[in-house]
């Protein structure tokens, strides 16, 4: 997603607050402790919610403004809240880019975060399947991240309308 907006400007991109190290890298993210993330929450920060993998994420209400404006909002977010994200934002389209489990696998060892057998259950949340709502767009990302790239800017395409 970062790529996508270096080459589109005109796209917003949500920065997620995670309970996560900052130093953790991966995408442009807030890291907070639990404490501050529970805090935030109850005052009503966040937009969107919800726990995996052993950690809070959040979509900071931030966005609202962005939508507001007219933009092209783009977050990363869960299967399991697509739901609530379609109640909140009806208008919302979702890009679900998916890899093969054996490279899923590799990425996800290459990070060097997960244990193996964390990684074994994020492998088997990979057939989740979407819940009602939104309609999706998929991008198989398989290959080379330019291939990807193009790929997610192809179907964001008929959203710049």
């Amino acid at each position: 997603m970062s790529e996508a907006k270096r080459r589109r400007p005109d796209l917003y991109l949500v920065r997620r607050v995670i309970t996560r190290p900052a130093e953790a890298g991966g995408e442009p993210f807030e890291g907070v402790n639990v404490d501050e993330f529970r805090r935030r929450k109850a005052a009503g920060e966040f937009v969107l919610d919800w726990e995996a993998h052993g950690l809070h994420y959040g979509i900071p209400n931030t966005v609202d403004r962005a939508i507001a404006e007219g933009r092209n909002v783009l977050f990363n977010g869960s299967r399991g809240v697509l739901g609530r994200a379609w109640e909140e934002f009806p208008g919302l389209t979702v890009v679900l880019v998916t890899a093969s489990v054996p490279v899923l696998a590799d990425r996800l060892a290459a990070r060097g975060r997960e244990s193996r057998n964390d990684i074994a259950r994020r492998l088997a949340r990979a057939a989740y399947e979407i819940p009602y709502g939104p309609p999706i767009r998929v991008v198989e990302n398989d290959g080379e991240l330019e291939s990807a790239v193009e790929a997610f800017l192809r179907v964001l395409q008929p959203l710049s309308v």
